[in-house]
């Protein structure tokens, strides 16, 4: 007979046992059986699926392989890799000491010059697969909530593109992005950058930055799809997001537009009990779970895009086996064939298998 105790999905490690069965909110959907193995992956997708507490036994096993994701050292080697990786540094200090200057100062915000070194960025990259290259290569760096800001901005104006939006609204769709975790800075900056486990209070606490931000922007000249931005980015179509629990005919459309840009690069970001995870990871997640919970047009434009954006890039799978990634399997985008030596992979007719790093 074994002790079982419940935990909260923000402290669960890989190696831990699940107790019981989990569903997604409304019972519907099993998303991992009792007796789960927890690794990296289905941690993951226990956060995505917002699934706050699970029942785990008392015991632990250990992983057989640690997922350790790595990026070419060829591509950290250029100078447009270093260009890029100095302008992120000096954007996100410039970003950090103008934001401050508002939230805390009451000085008037200037987006122009906040968005102007993004832009800069986009347009001296040859195209989005070279945003998505340089951004995963520069995982080993500092994450903290400016570089994320300037991340989610990038992403978005690439999915903005991608949808074929205007102009005018793909830039609106990037300066949402970057001001969308504004209200952060009202949330004390020892439960921000806490290096220990939060608790229940501290991640209610983290939760009212939405609603933080909207107040912060809602009084300044700029438009307000931004400010909905802030406030519904952790909305989801289902509604199960937070912090109004709108369904996706209420949210605003740049809204979801920068829900996706967030996930994806929270997703692929490193977090206290692992390192980054693979984007095909994400991909897996949002395919698997996501078409409920995001604007279907958008979140099917991203993944078949950002999939793309890795054919011929080679891989590692779960079991250990490395390859190139030459075809992608449309009706299985986080499952494309591999070529390994002389052999192929169709990653779709092997459930077992995955990818685990992009090499």
């Amino acid at each position: 007979m074994f002790c079982m105790k419940r935990t909260k999905t923000i402290d669960l490690l890989p190696g831990m046992i699940l107790a019981d069965d989990v569903y997604t909110f409304d019972r519907s959907v099993m998303i991992l059986p009792k007796g789960s193995v927890l690794n990296d992956k289905s941690i993951t997708r226990l956060a995505f699926n917002s699934i706050m507490h699970v029942l785990v036994e008392d015991e632990r096993v250990g992983l057989e392989h640690k997922v350790e994701p790595s990026y070419s050292e060829r591509l950290r080697a250029t100078p447009e890799f270093q260009r890029f990786q100095k302008e992120i540094e000096e954007e996100a200090d410039h970003f950090k000491e103008h934001i401050n200057d508002v939230v805390k100062r009451g000085e008037p915000l200037d987006v122009d010059s906040m968005i102007t070194p993004v832009y800069n960025m986009v347009n001296e990259s040859s195209g989005p697969s070279s945003v998505f290259d340089m951004l995963h290569s520069l995982r080993q760096y500092d994450d903290a909530t400016y570089v994320h800001c300037i991340n989610v901005s990038l992403i978005c104006n690439c999915l903005a593109k991608w949808m074929h939006l205007s102009e005018e609204d793909t830039e609106i769709a990037t300066q949402a992005g970057l001001l969308h975790d504004i209200g952060k800075l009202l949330i004390p900056g020892e439960i921000i950058t806490k290096p220990a486990k939060l608790t229940a209070d501290e991640y209610h606490i983290v939760q009212t930055h939405s609603r933080r931000g909207y107040e912060i922007l809602k009084p300044l000249p700029i438009n307000e799809h931004i400010k909905f931005a802030a406030l519904m980015h952790h909305e989801r179509c289902d509604g199960s997001g937070y912090p109004l629990g709108l369904t996706g005919d209420r949210t605003d459309q740049f809204a979801k537009i920068v829900a996706i840009a967030d996930v994806y690069d929270a997703t692929t970001s490193a977090r206290v009990y692992r390192g980054p995870q693979c984007p095909f990871v994400a991909i897996s997640l949002f395919e698997n779970d996501g078409l409920r919970k995001y604007d279907t047009h958008a979140i099917m434009t991203f993944l078949e895009n950002v999939v793309n954006t890795y054919l011929l890039n080679r891989v590692r799978l779960n079991n250990g086996i490395q390859g190139e990634i030459i075809y992608i399997n449309h009706d299985h985008l986080a499952k494309p064939t591999i070529k390994s030596d002389n052999s192929y992979i169709d990653l779709a007719l092997n459930p077992d298998l995955y990818i685990e790093a992009i090499l």
